[in-house]
């Protein structure tokens, strides 16, 4: 049986992309001594922040989303194996956006 993690009010899930190795000089770097990514997509959102009237604001992102992060925020959790990052919405730094622009 899997689990499934359901964030709560103004947080958010997220997996983090894995980078592509680029080999430079026949040298390899090992895991460990790899910075971690600091962009991510969104897997689930909470319901959204409660106000102090009792409303409940809508987050910005959806799930989906492709989003940058500060080096140190979140938190990371372990969950049937596969690594997640849960956060509040206001540590999301930016959405990363596909203009549709193509490049020469």
């Amino acid at each position: 049986m899997s689990k499934t993690i359901r964030p709560l009010r103004d947080r958010i899930l997220l997996s983090r992309e894995e980078e592509t190795e680029q080999v430079r000089g026949g040298i390899i770097i090992p895991d460990s001594a790899k910075e971690k990514p600091q962009r991510a997509t969104v897997v689930a959102v909470g319901d959204g922040k409660v106000l102090d009237n009792g409303a409940r604001l809508q987050l910005n992102v959806k799930v989906g989303d492709t989003v940058l992060f500060g080096k140190y925020s979140g938190t990371e959790v372990k969950v049937d194996g596969t690594e997640f990052i849960i956060m509040k919405e206001d540590e999301v730094l930016g959405i990363l956006e596909n203009t549709g622009a193509a490049t020469a």
